[in-house]
């Protein structure tokens, strides 16, 4: 059966850009073009002119479960692809945030929607808020860098509403909750710290993990960001002394799966199980091809992954938002868990907030059809609310 017999079409489009840099860091295609590969999905009996975008920072859900659950349900729905997708080796934010402002120009003059929500799904979270914050109010004129990226000259469209959903709140602090704060050189990742390792069974500190030992470990987790972030920074400014502005350096940061939530359900707990992520086993993942920043650049690490310097933090972001925002956490989220739904929520500054959680949901509601049916309805409930439908 054909998607567009099944109450919607699905019509996938491209979204021409031209955004100069000095260097290319995409692949392929003209130095100052790109094009961002999106799909449009049309429910045969839209219940508004409204649309609801999805944005990740480096795409691939445009098949979601939600996604396709939102336009089964008549409500239009754009999923859009940065110019990074599927590799967020070489990523900046802001240039991610010019991307979604490229998206909602053309479904507001392209498509012709009159208004636009952001559905902030998981790490589209922090980015949406990002955006939002800068729509409102643009302040960014560099990426931490120092590269020119101005933000204050794009005209971007503030979104009309944000769905807060399954989201974490940021990936500089999600990864630095992940990192491996064991490791004790990062050019050779097999020194470790044998109280730190949480995959040594002969470490002492085993689950349930002592208050004392988590304070060690997140302590240590935020030095180990700290020191990358200073390597780099130093590598930047080597480039820039030897008079090679625009260089960059590609470089590996082994153990980015290791938080003890993973291990020991009791800390930051909900309904999830033990020993595991939403990647799999985290021992694996902790080394294995697609964790968090596992191939990164200079730059990008500044504007994406450190702790310190990233300018895409849903929290500070979302206290400078002024449209209304509904949060929606999942109870056996394996990824993004409550303290991050909470985190969010309490940021907003403003009153047309609210908050839910859907029992025994998993990240992506993957064979949770019931669960994925009270997410669909939460949505349709707040859009109605708020006159998005």
């Amino acid at each position: 059966m054909s998607e567009k017999t099944r109450s919607y079409e699905r019509i996938p489009y491209l979204i021409f850009y031209q955004d100069k840099s000095p260097f290319k860091e995409t692949y392929a295609g003209p130095l100052d073009f790109g094009a961002l590969k999106s799909h449009h999905l049309k429910p045969a009996e839209p219940k508004s002119n409204n649309v609801i975008l999805f944005m990740h920072p480096i795409g691939g859900g445009e098949y979601l479960p939600m996604v396709v659950a939102l336009a089964k349900a008549g409500y239009p729905v754009i999923y859009c692809q940065s110019r990074y997708s599927g590799n967020d080796s070489a990523l900046i934010m802001e240039k991610v945030a010019i991307d979604m402002g490229n998206c909602i120009r053309h479904a507001k003059e392209q498509l012709g929607y009159d208004k636009v929500i952001l559905a902030a799904w998981s790490g589209g979270g922090s980015l949406s808020l990002f955006y939002q914050s800068q729509a409102e109010n643009p302040t960014i004129t560099h990426t931490p860098a120092g590269d020119r990226v101005d933000l204050t000259i794009q005209d971007l469209i503030p979104a009309d509403g944000v769905m807060v959903l399954a989201a974490h709140v940021s990936r500089a602090h999600t990864l630095t909750e992940w990192m491996d704060a064991s490791i004790m050189d990062e050019s050779d990742p097999e020194q470790r710290d044998p109280e730190l390792d949480l995959y040594n069974p002969a470490n002492p500190n085993q689950p349930p993990y002592s208050e004392a030992f988590l304070t060690r470990y997140r302590e240590a987790q935020v030095a180990r960001n700290r020191r990358i972030t200073q390597w780099v920074k130093d590598k930047l400014a080597d480039f820039k002394a030897k008079d090679r502005p625009n260089e960059e350096f590609g470089f590996v940061v082994h153990g980015t799966m290791a938080d003890p939530r993973w291990l020991d359900p009791s800390v930051d707990p909900n309904d999830r199980q033990a020993n595991w992520c939403y990647l799999g086993d985290p021992q694996v993942v902790n080394n294995g091809p697609v964790g968090l920043a596992r191939f990164c650049t200079l730059r990008s690490w500044l504007s994406q992954w450190s702790y310190d310097d990233s300018n895409a933090d849903g929290v500070a972001c979302a206290g400078k938002i002024s449209v209304p925002i509904m949060v929606v956490g999942n109870s056996a989220d394996d990824a993004c868990t409550p303290s991050h739904t909470h985190r969010l929520y309490n940021a907003i500054s403003h009153d047309d907030r609210e908050m839910h959680e859907i029992q025994g949901a998993t990240h992506y509601y993957f064979g949770q059809p019931e669960q994925l049916q009270e997410a669909v309805e939460l949505c349709a409930s707040w859009l109605q609310r708020k006159g998005f439908a």
